[in-house]
């Protein structure tokens, strides 16, 4: 069972690498960005231990929900604050102290969120589980290997804002049979807060005998460590055939570039009342759609969904596979998150910046597509976005 030691500059890769990984999801990158140099520039030097659950040590799931865009500019006292109120909400529930904590999945800020976690002094929490719920950054909650299991239940589901004082904080406690019922309930109470807050549910402890236990994927916070770790050391942005093949390497799924230095030409984006931002991202192959010759087009919420090209009748790439974005440009990966996307379109002038951005295909986790119900989950959400085809693989 290998254990790490991660600091700041490690909680940066990590970052940087699931800012790739996450498939347009996980929160906006360059939030995590500033939230980690305010972490850095306020003294703290220490570590957080990383590694496989031990499956004795009272647990949970812990992240934010919400809005990427209605979290704009996210500040560090947002992100612990979010997380104290949270947990000590969730506590209350549960009747029980939390050890440690695991991401619900890959993603700028939700990969950080648990690290940020056990890095403050205002818990017990001394570590994180080095692994998450889908190997990517997923829509809803019901679409994770937690939501497959029968031994681990969500509930009870705490939520809480980021209010400094006691007197004006806002949190909930959520009880309901299925994932999918504390989806749609915590989307709710997320916008009402204000369109982002801190979540922990599936609570693993002695009640329901640790039940975390193998019903994570292992390994992805070391992963998004490893790749960012080759992102940000690079003199030079890497090719996005080099990044791919990076990744095949070190997350044992395949990998593919599916599009190389294309340019984002246009951004529709809204958010539901649910707190989701969905959204359509335009890539051509010139900076200019009067002169392309090549159009692919994706279809979001939060996280990317389906990809189509204007040469094929059939999709380029389907979830539960992931549609990442990076760019050799800037080097880096990036969200949907309109921060994130302001580098590459200019939603002023309504143009590409002239920055290049290529897509890379990652083949889904077994672990992932054969937890009951996720691909079923995504299918629904594919039929609401209009396609009723196959999947890649069976529900």
């Amino acid at each position: 069972m290998p254990v790490h030691e991660y600091g700041i500059t490690d909680f940066q890769y990590i970052a940087a690498g699931a800012a790739v990984l996450a498939s347009g999801g996980g929160g906006s990158y360059r939030d995590a960005v500033n939230v980690l140099a305010e972490l850095a520039n306020s003294g703290w030097s220490g570590t957080v231990q990383v590694r496989d659950y031990d499956g004795a040590t009272n647990c949970c799931v812990l992240a934010l929900m919400g809005s990427p865009d209605a979290a704009d500019s996210l500040t560090l006292a947002d992100v612990e604050y979010s997380i104290a109120n949270t947990i000590s909400t969730f506590e209350k529930a549960t009747g029980v102290v939390l050890g440690c904590v695991i991401p619900v999945e890959i993603g700028p800020l939700n990969s950080i969120v648990p690290l940020i976690a056990a890095a403050g002094s205002y818990n017990a929490i001394q570590w994180v589980v080095d692994g998450d719920g889908a190997g990517r950054a997923v829509p809803e909650l019901q679409q994770t290997t937690y939501s497959g299991s029968t031994s681990l239940a969500a509930s009870p589901c705490s939520l809480a804002d980021d209010a400094e004082q006691a007197t004006l904080l806002q949190s909930a406690t959520l009880n309901a049979g299925t994932a999918a019922q504390i989806e749609t309930l915590a989307g709710g109470i997320v916008s009402a807060f204000g369109s982002f807050s801190g979540i922990a549910l599936w609570p693993s402890n002695s009640s329901n005998a640790y039940a975390l236990t193998g019903n994570y994927i292992a390994g992805t916070l070391t992963q998004a460590w490893a790749l960012g770790n080759f992102l940000l050391s690079s003199a030079t942005p890497p090719a996005t055939a080099e990044v791919a093949l990076q990744i095949t390497d070190i997350s044992g799924r395949s990998a593919t570039a599916a599009v190389t230095n294309f340019y984002i030409t246009a951004v529709t984006q809204s958010t539901t009342n649910a707190s989701l931002d969905t959204g359509i991202i335009r890539l051509d192959n010139t900076p200019d759609q009067s002169s392309s010759t090549e159009t692919h087009t994706i279809y979001n919420l939060n996280e990317n969904l389906i990809m189509y090209s204007s040469l094929s009748d059939a999709p380029d790439i389907i979830a539960p596979d992931s549609i990442c974005y990076y760019s050799e440009s800037t080097g880096l990966g990036f969200s949907n998150a309109t921060d994130d996307l302001a580098v590459y379109f200019d939603s002023i002038t309504g143009k590409s910046t002239g920055k290049t951005v290529s897509i890379i295909k990652i083949d889904a986790a077994p672990k992932f597509y054969e937890a009951a119900g996720v691909v079923a989950s995504f299918a629904g959400l594919l039929r609401d976005i209009g396609y009723a085809g196959a999947l890649p693989y069976p529900s």
